[in-house]
């Protein structure tokens, strides 16, 4: 007997599966927010250096401050004042002849910066001047924080395997909470680093262990619905999530309003079910029982109680020792299962890199950063509309695929669209945008179903810890535009050209049982 002839019993797709799937979207809801936050509290306000100790003497007290700035800084090709430099001494004859700079000697600024706080009253930047030649400090939060989301799959997807999803998730939600606010308080640049990545490290156990746990609550015929409501509840955060940092504008209390939503996580988490196909997995063929019965109850299928026996139950999983623990090291013990392990870890990778290289560069195109992000996930709404028409008609292959190569092309057509176009270019970018959130939205109900229940959550684990191994190079990709301005783009194209013909190596998904055991997929494959 198959979970599946259970599940159809006793309704696959009822109200208890839709409490599981609220349940989830009220703790995933602040997930999409950090992983976007350092495009917010780590912006960079227009800054140069500040001149105001050189004044102690009132020497320029009869200059406007628009003249002292032209007296101590030289001007950038915009007319700007430079953001790094200064004049050796002040140039009193640019005055008469502001043209004038030609072979002027030039310091970088002595005595720290002046900020604009228009658009943010406070950032990272401002509060320990992560700019000039510290910039890849500020670059470095991103990556130090996806680092610990990297680290935190592969533990939160090992101990989901060993402890159950349950438990796990309520360890996530405590633990990611009370680290995010902890960082809001910060000394210090480093205590700052430190606590981003345990945020990040604890955190990132809500979507994998929320993931794999309403996956496997649901029939065949709802899995598609259900991996694409999961991944709207990323786009429902990163629609809000612009809104919030506009009128949020101090970086401390921004982390502290969108770690908020996991207070109600937490409360929630007490109707949150274990994973019957887990329990039965690991021989704990009582409680899962006491789970199913509950689900038949709320689906209003009593009259199947009476099937639920735990006889019944134990001819489910039949063809492995079920009470050995599961680790990592059954991703590569056969054959099979060390190509899935192979081909999903570099699609994963491909994906996030694609999908967060675009998401981080809000301000490389030269517009409004709020209505950038917020049109960036905006595109997810048909993106993922699309996808769920997709998954069904022409299968999660085909669909994770062209979404990849799409998603490249639009990335290489950026290379030689003129700088000066910019909302052109942003049309561009936004489109790629949109490709690459529905080629995520679809690895992620795939790998799910690609994996077996005995290893499923290692193998998202292992997926995710590959897929932030991604996000942590993002930042650092988009560096590369000091030595060619079109070389992040070129990284990132390739990157998605590159995912698309790896995920053409997996088997289809569509229409099938989740398999159950790596035996099934050494038989199946």
């Amino acid at each position: 007997m198959k979970f599946e002839n259970i599940l159809a019993n006793i309704n696959g797709f009822g109200r208890f599966q839709i409490m599981i799937i609220v349940i989830s979207f009220i703790g995933r809801f602040t997930m999409p927010c950090h992983f976007m936050l350092n495009n917010f509290i780590a912006a960079v306000p227009v800054h140069h250096c500040d001149i105001s100790p050189l004044d102690d003497g009132g020497i320029f007290r009869n200059l406007s401050q628009a003249e002292r700035l032209a007296v101590l800084i030289p001007l950038q090709a915009d007319g700007t004042p430079n953001s790094c430099q200064m004049f050796a001494d002040p140039q009193y004859h640019l005055l008469l002849n502001s043209s004038d700079m030609t072979e002027l000697p030039t310091v970088p600024c002595q005595n720290g910066w002046v900020y604009d706080n228009s658009t943010f009253k406070s950032t990272l930047t401002s509060q320990w001047d992560l700019v000039c030649d510290r910039r890849g400090k500020n670059k470095a939060t991103a990556t130090i924080f996806f680092v610990g989301v990297m680290f935190g799959a592969l533990s939160f997807g090992s101990l989901s395997d060993r402890f159950g999803r349950r438990i796990m998730l309520l360890v996530s939600y405590v633990s990611g909470m009370f680290f995010a606010v902890t960082s809001a308080f910060s000394t210090s640049y480093v205590m700052f680093c430190v606590l981003r990545f345990f945020t990040g490290f604890c955190i990132t156990g809500i979507v994998i262990v929320s993931t794999v746990l309403t996956v496997e609550w649901v029939d065949i015929e709802h899995r598609k619905l259900v991996g694409v409501l999961d991944s709207l509840s990323w786009t429902f955060g990163n629609t809000i999530f612009p809104a919030i940092a506009y009128f949020v504008t101090d970086w401390r209390w921004l982390i502290v309003s969108v770690s908020s939503p996991l207070t109600l996580a937490i409360i929630t988490w007490r109707w949150m079910p274990e994973s019957a196909r887990w329990l039965i997995a690991n021989g704990k063929l009582e409680q899962a029982q006491k789970y199913l019965k509950m689900c038949a109850k709320m689906n209003r299928t009593e009259e199947f109680i009476h099937t639920l026996k735990t006889e019944t139950l134990s001819t489910i999983v039949v063809t492995e020792k079920r009470d050995r623990p599961y680790s990592y090291l059954d991703l590569i013990r056969t054959a099979k299962m060390r190509k899935l392990a192979l081909c999903t870890g570099i699609v994963w990778f491909c994906v996030a890199t694609a999908f967060y290289g675009i998401s981080f560069n809000i301000t490389g195109f030269g517009l409004n950063i709020y209505l950038t992000q917020f049109t960036y996930a905006l595109i997810e709404l048909p993106a993922k509309g699309s996808v769920y028409y997709l998954l069904d008609k022409i299968g999660r292959r085909r669909t994770l695929v062209g979404a990849l190569l799409v998603a490249g092309v639009c990335l290489g057509i950026n290379i030689v669209i003129p700088k000066d176009m910019s909302v052109v270019r942003t049309v561009v970018a936004v489109i790629g945008k949109g490709f690459s959130s529905a080629s995520f939205a679809t690895i992620v109900l795939y790998s799910s179903e690609l994996y077996p229940t005995v290893v499923r959550q290692n193998g998202m684990g292992y997926n995710s810890f590959m897929a932030r191994t991604g996000v942590a190079v993002a930042p650092l990709i988009l560096l590369l535009d000091e030595l060619w301005k079109d070389l992040p783009q070129v990284v990132l194209c390739s990157v998605a050209v590159l995912g698309g013909v790896v995920a053409r190596t997996l088997s289809e998904t569509r229409n099938r049982c989740l398999p159950e055991t790596i035996e099934d997929i050494e038989q199946q494959w």
